[in-house]
Parts: C-alpha cells; sequence; structure tokens
C-alpha cells in the first residue's frame, strides 16, 4: 500500500522532529548530506526506476531495509521508530539534493558518484546562505543551555574480576569473598581494569543501576554487582568529580558549535524549500 503525501510533508514532519529527542549522531555537521548519504542511498536500479516520473520520491520498504541495515552494521542494533523516521528524513533530503544536482548538471564528471553530486548540490545552496549574528550575551545564554556538551563529567576507575565459568550470583559473591581475603591470584580469573571512564560510558556498558552502586562504593573495596548482563566482580579505585565547563575559556570553541548548528539548521530549512517541488510516496509495508 502506498500513501501519497503532500508537499508539506516535509514541512509537518520537520516540526514533528523538533518534539523529539534526536540522538546527537544526527545532528553532526554535514551528517546528513555527506556520511551517511552515500550509504543510504540504495542501488542504481531503485533510482532508474523512477526516471519516468522526476518529480515523485517513492520511500519504500527498500529504503528502510538499507537504512536498517547500515544502522545495525553500524551500532549492532536495530533502529527504533523514532530513528528509523531520522534516517528516512536523512534519506529524503539526500534524494532532493541528488535530484537537485542532477538538474543543476554539477554531475559532469562524476558520473554514479551520488555522493559527490549531493555534495556539490549542497554547495551550491549554501552560495546563498549567511552565517547568523551573535551577541556575547546570547551566545552565554546558549552555553548554558548546552552546558551537558561541555562540562568535564565525573570519571571512574575501576577494575572488574573475570570468573571462567559459572557468573551465577553465588559463584560472583564467592569470588568477591576470596578477592576480599587476598588470594586473587589463586583463581582462576582473569581482570579487567578501567581508567577514566565517563559515567555516560559506564551506564552505557553496565546500566544505570549499576552506575548508581558504583557511585556509592567504597574506593578499594571488592563488591559483586548485578548488572543488566548479570552479575560482575568489581572493584571502585577512584572517582574524579566532575568539573563545570568556564565559558570564557571555551567561547572561540562554544561559538563556532553554535554557528555549525545554525548552519545545519539553514541547510535543512533550504532543502525543504527545494523538496516543495517533488511529490512524496511513502509505501507501508505489507499486512
Amino acid at each position: 500500500m502506498s500513501t501519497v503525501l503532500p508537499t508539506s510533508f516535509l514541512d509537518s514532519s520537520r516540526s514533528s522532529i523538533r518534539r523529539v529527542a534526536w540522538p546527537s549522531w544526527t545532528r553532526e555537521p554535514l551528517f546528513h548530506f555527506v556520511l551517511l548519504g552515500a550509504l543510504l542511498f540504495l542501488a542504481d536500479w531503485l533510482i532508474a526506476g523512477r526516471a519516468d516520473d522526476p518529480h515523485t520520491i517513492v520511500v519504500d520498504a527498500a529504503v528502510d531495509a538499507q537504512a536498517i541495515k547500515v544502522f545495525k552494521d553500524a551500532r549492532g542494533r536495530d533502529p527504533n521508530k523514532d530513528e528509523l523516521y531520522a534516517l528516512r528524513r536523512v534519506w529524503l533530503d539526500n534524494e532532493v539534493l541528488y535530484r537537485e544536482g542532477l538538474a543543476l548538471q554539477v554531475d559532469k564528471g562524476d558520473a554514479g558518484i551520488r555522493d559527490r553530486v549531493i555534495f556539490k548540490a549542497l554547495s551550491v545552496l549554501e552560495t546563498n546562505l549567511k552565517p547568523a549574528a551573535i551577541d556575547d550575551k546570547a551566545l552565554r545564554e546558549w552555553f548554558e543551555a548546552n552546558r551537558a556538551k561541555y562540562d568535564e563529567p565525573a570519571r571512574f576507575d575501576f577494575q572488574e574480576a573475570i570468573l571462567a565459568g559459572d557468573g551465577s550470583e553465588g559463584a560472583v559473591r564467592a569470588l568477591v569473598e576470596t578477592l576480599h581475603e587476598g588470594k586473587g591470584g589463586e583463581l582462576n580469573a582473569g581482570l579487567r581494569v578501567f581508567k577514566g571512564r565517563p559515567r555516560s560510558n559506564v551506564v552505557q556498558g553496565y546500566g544505570e543501576e549499576f552506575a548508581k552502586a558504583l557511585e556509592e562504593s567504597r574506593p578499594g573495596e571488592w563488591r559483586a554487582f548485578a548488572t543488566r548482563d548479570g552479575w560482575r566482580a568489581m572493584q571502585l579505585d577512584r572517582v574524579s568529580p566532575a568539573e563545570p565547563a568556564v565559558f570564557e575559556v571555551l567561547r572561540g570553541i562554544v561559538r563556532q558549535d553554535w554557528l555549525d548548528q545554525k548552519m545545519s539548521e539553514q541547510r535543512s530549512a533550504a532543502v525543504a524549500i527545494l523538496a516543495k517541488k517533488y511529490r512524496i510516496k511513502v509505501e507501508e509495508p505489507a499486512k
């Protein structure tokens, strides 16, 4: 089944996107137009089959399948609903830029190299964009709103004793008792040492509950921890406290980050305007 969407689809979908807490990887400079652009485009036959209607863009199951494959290869899991929607937006923006690039004949000398055609079309589009202006007060406010990006997070040094074989709660607790007695050298266990791991990294690897328990641990004491992947024997060595960023020190970096974001927003808006000349058809998977 296919659904024909009006040209306002792109505008309304962008409003929807703003209500979603998109992951940071979707906001990287030029990410939409270069990095995944080449990967998310399907084989030439997919586009060739639509050449009879250059003003219609079809988002079908093949597009989703390729997007899911690229995402899974990079992240080891399938995208969730919001992430898949974001990937569709990437594909649509790139498809619009590719078709505009062909119309501008920027493909000369680059036949078949889709990402270069997209990049050239984007370069033409950017010639009409102007860097936004901002005063120091507004820049400081933006810095405070995005402080998490600049603050130095708390960091953890810890160790994990890897027990060979049985990883049950009882076996891990027995291992911890043996380690307390100073007999670790007699065990058939390996040791992993982690240095300077930020809290977000600890949460990603072991889960939120483990991160909280580790924070509450006494340095130098082996404990049995329940993680999302099972029981682990670990010892906290040291916690380096978080340090807030200083705006005056990072003003130049903050300004460049702000400019990058504003240019990205202008590019997206410009592509949305170009996309209004196309009819977007979304083919839902057959049930």
